[in-house]
């Protein structure tokens, strides 16, 4: 295989990386949101949470995607199919980031809430200075596993025309007939990437327990 088709690959890999991180930051935001919902007190907010989680857990994420690339144009929203994707994946990471968090927030010591409500903290600012630093920290290990899982399932977004990776492999493969060379390839990109996140991952977790500490 040539260094020419490496570089494609390599290219296209950029396209992974962007969308996986951009679905995965909005994820995490969204999370939060639906995380709040699940565990509020409010029926109609828990309910729509626990909706949300739900659905996007219970069905693939290649339907997601596809169900939203054909959606959005029957509401008046014709947008670039990597809009599409990242709106997909986005929503279906956010679920699962929510349950995630949602175990974080139940393993904050009490407590710390009852510190926070003496000195006069209202349920936002106990929410976003005690609460969600708290089960980000506790949740770590699994939040960058749903970053490596995301990554991997980028993949997909090339049902709703994204040339992401996993697209550009099988594009190449097509036109070289050089399969083999270029899946192994791919494959390697792929194992190279998420060998970074982990190891960021390990970083961060040693310095959060080191600062914890």
């Amino acid at each position: 295989m040539s260094w020419d088709l490496f570089l494609l690959l390599l290219q296209a890999s950029v396209t992974t990386i962007v969308v996986s991180v951009v679905s995965i930051v909005l994820g995490f935001l969204l999370a939060t949101v639906v995380c709040a919902g699940t565990m509020s007190s409010n029926t109609l907010a828990r309910g729509a949470g626990r909706l949300f989680v739900s659905f996007f857990r219970g069905t693939p994420l290649l339907v997601q995607l596809l169900l939203i690339y054909h959606l959005l144009p029957q509401i008046g929203l014709d947008v670039p199919s990597e809009v599409a994707a990242v709106a997909g994946m986005a929503l279906c990471t956010a679920a699962y980031q929510a349950e995630i968090l949602r175990g974080g927030f139940g393993a904050v010591p009490k407590g710390l809430m009852e510190a926070a409500d003496m000195c006069g903290l209202g349920a936002f600012a106990t929410f976003r200075r005690i609460r969600l630093p708290i089960a980000v920290r506790l949740t770590l290990p699994s939040l960058v596993s749903e970053i490596i899982m995301i990554l991997k399932a980028s993949s997909l977004v090339s049902v709703v025309g994204v040339i992401e990776l996993t697209r550009m492999t099988q594009d190449l493969a097509a036109s070289t007939f050089l399969p083999l060379p270029l899946y192994a390839s791919a494959g390697v990109i792929y194992l190279a990437i998420n060998a970074v996140i982990a190891g960021v991952g390990t970083v961060l977790e040693r310095r959060v327990a080191r600062g914890h500490a």
